[in-house]
């Protein structure tokens, strides 16, 4: 089952599947995307899990926010888990989800369990030349005027340019990057970065203690895959690598990030609270 109850004092979209008394699971996309995007993993999972599905303000079926700093967004997700009344969270961030996930661990422990990063870039010099489609999407004086006339064909484009290989791409996520504004894409951009810049990610992770699944595609174009192991300074963490696949596994190899996600969130799941139905 499906729904979208919960409103925190900053809206955000939210899609909720599996039992409510299950251990909590919460996705929280990447930069410019939606909830929509981890459609291919959600059945895997929502047979044994509670899984939270948000947009972050700003994107997909979000309102828009006054800031995206990556604190700020970490705040409004920890008001979400507490409408819901959730705790023991295991936290899944892609790319720069990673970082609102850690940053969410970073303010509120008690909310966090474990965290999965799943093509989270570690510190900004692992970052790869950006495909053409995205660098003339975002370049200022011509960047507004494409963004405003994207089509659908060139939104599923600009999403290939990230994969390794041809995967399905759910209908849901054109529709909701369509909804994203130039502004708050170009603003969250600059704000991951300058919260990168501040300090790294496994740097952050090795201070928080907690269990950490890394996963990276092999042929990830957007972040060194090597960088991955840059990881390894956490001291308990698994870094997985998956041969052939992009910058986003979760549509390329849904089937592997799902069982990937089982077996490590087993061992870490603690007792779900739940909040309002």
């Amino acid at each position: 089952m499906t729904d979208h109850d919960a409103q925190p004092a900053q809206p955000m979209h939210v899609d909720r599947d599996g039992p409510r008394d299950a251990p909590p699971l919460l996705f929280i996309h990447g930069s410019g995307a939606s909830g929509a995007s981890w459609g291919p993993v959600v059945p895997a999972l929502a047979a044994r899990h509670h899984v939270v599905r948000i947009d972050l303000p700003g994107c997909g079926q979000s309102p828009p926010a006054r800031s995206y700093d990556v604190a700020a967004q970490a705040g409004r997700v920890a008001a979400l888990l507490d409408e819901l009344g959730l705790r023991a969270v295991t936290v899944v961030g892609h790319s720069s989800g990673g970082y609102v996930a850690t940053a969410l661990a970073e303010q509120r422990h008690d909310l966090v369990g474990s965290l999965a990063m799943i093509s989270t870039g570690p510190r900004l010099d692992a970052l790869l030349p950006q495909p053409a489609i995205l660098r003339a999407l975002l370049a200022p004086p011509f960047g507004p005027l494409l963004w405003r006339r994207r089509s659908d064909a060139m939104l599923r484009k600009s999403i290939g340019a990230t994969l390794a290989g041809p995967a399905a791409i759910p209908p849901g996520m054109v529709a909701d990057l369509r909804s994203t504004t130039y502004r708050a894409f170009r603003d969250v951009l600059r704000e991951n970065s300058a919260y990168l810049a501040e300090q790294s990610v496994p740097e952050r992770l090795t201070a928080l203690g907690l269990p950490v699944l890394v996963v990276f595609g092999a042929a990830d174009p957007r972040w060194d895959p090597a960088s991955a192991r840059q990881y390894d300074i956490v001291p308990d963490v698994r870094v997985e690598m998956l041969p052939g696949v992009g910058h986003m596994p979760m549509l390329e190899a849904p089937e592997a990030v799902g069982r990937l996600l089982l077996d490590f969130v087993t061992p870490c799941s603690g007792t779900a609270s739940a909040g309002p139905a």
